[in-house]
């Protein structure tokens, strides 16, 4: 069994990379970071540091797989147009350009419940329901774009599963928590809106476990697309005192309105925009909807048609995070 993982050097990707040569398979992982790439050779797993927008290079590194992982994306709240463009929309296509070039069986398109997401909360929402006729910025707008190349190879023979996790966090994490808790290190990190509002988060392992059962999931679920979360929306703000407590940090206690952190975030994205080199404002308005809004996602499907069964808690993630970012943080 042989698979091609691209984003293997960024959190999901590597992770799936490991669990997948732990269990035997003849892994090639893709990617950016020639340390973290150097890591994975040692480990045994081949490594080819080649980028998504590489038509050619992504062409041949299809040819002779069994299943293709596409993992890789820039996932970010603020970027460059062209960077999301390259990384999500021309790198979907040449991932499917290489899957049917080569007869690759089987694809796994990694996407996002982003696309779902406007200013206002949302609660158990379903693969099916309508998405916002907006965008809410540049990465949800190519990882929409991502979708509908994916929905056109399907519709032409090609076997894909798609699977939109929400709040990606564990030991490894680049950027979810680790970006709270950066800004509760500083201490500018307000509790945004009444503090009530909810959200799903998943654990890695679980988001690994559903990876590999998508392996084997019969050909009549060709271009199903899946909710995955851990099953059990969480207070946001809750969760955000829990990383504070087992890390020793100040809990947020200053509130701000989520019509004055909208306007300030707008205003900050306004300002940045100007700044040599657009570097990401502390605020952008998606962030303060995210923090503020409550969103949750139904994973039915993934339940009954996969046989996904999260088995990391919110709970226990949150103490395998907290204790692996003291190893690392001291």
């Amino acid at each position: 069994m042989r698979a091609l993982v691209t984003g293997g050097t960024g959190f999901l990707g590597g992770a799936l990379a490991r669990r997948l040569h732990r269990n035997g398979i003849e892994v090639t992982a893709l990617g950016r970071n020639l340390v973290i790439g150097k890591q994975l050779s040692q480990d045994g797993i081949r490594f080819l540091p080649i980028k998504l927008e590489d038509r050619q290079s992504i062409l041949q590194a299809c040819s002779g797989m069994n299943i293709v992982f596409h993992c890789g994306a820039l996932s970010s709240p603020w970027g460059r147009a062209i960077d999301f463009y390259n990384a999500n929309v021309l790198g979907t296509q040449h991932i499917v350009e290489g899957c049917v070039q080569a007869s690759v069986p089987r694809l796994v398109h990694i996407s996002t419940p982003s696309l779902y997401f406007f200013h206002e909360s949302r609660l158990n929402v379903r693969e099916s329901d309508a998405l916002p006729a907006k965008p809410a910025n540049l990465y949800v707008s190519t990882k929409r774009q991502a979708e509908q190349i994916i929905d056109e190879a399907a519709a032409k023979g090609l076997f894909i599963i798609t699977f939109r996790p929400r709040g990606i966090y564990g030991p490894g994490d680049t950027a979810l928590l680790p970006r709270i808790i950066v800004a509760l290190e500083a201490q500018r990190l307000p509790i945004i809106g009444d503090g009530t509002n909810i959200g799903d988060f998943t654990y890695i392992d679980n988001l690994v476990d559903a990876l590999e059962l998508a392996m084997s999931v019969p050909d009549s679920l060709n271009n199903q697309k899946f909710n995955l979360t851990n099953g059990c929306p969480v207070p946001i703000w809750s969760m955000i005192a829990m990383v504070c407590d087992l890390l020793r940090l100040p809990r947020p206690t200053r509130k701000l309105s989520f019509p004055v952190a909208f306007q300030f975030a707008t205003w900050l994205e306004r300002i940045y925009r100007l700044l040599p080199g657009m570097p990401e404002p502390p605020l952008t308005r998606y962030t303060v909807g995210v923090l503020a809004h409550s969103q949750t996602l139904d994973i039915s499907a993934a339940r009954t048609q996969l046989g996904y069964v999260p088995a990391v808690s919110n709970d226990e993630g949150l103490e395998r995070f907290t204790a692996w970012w003291k190893t690392q943080h001291g």
